[in-house]
């Protein structure tokens, strides 16, 4: 496979954040789920869901 520059790769949003974060190697197979850029983001949107949700709702 031929050197690309971090540039050409491909690019998504942040779903929690809203940081732009680049494709990554250990992404390959699953590119069309990935939605957090780190297990940060990842984590803190349980976090926020529980925070927002309205008791005896």
């Amino acid at each position: 496979m031929k050197m690309r520059k971090k540039s050409d790769l491909p690019q998504k949003t942040c779903v929690t954040c809203g940081r732009p974060f680049t494709w990554r190697k250990k992404w390959e197979k699953v590119w069309d789920e990935v939605r957090y850029c780190s297990d940060r983001c990842r984590n803190e949107r349980g976090s926020k869901e529980r925070k927002h949700a309205t008791p005896g709702a």
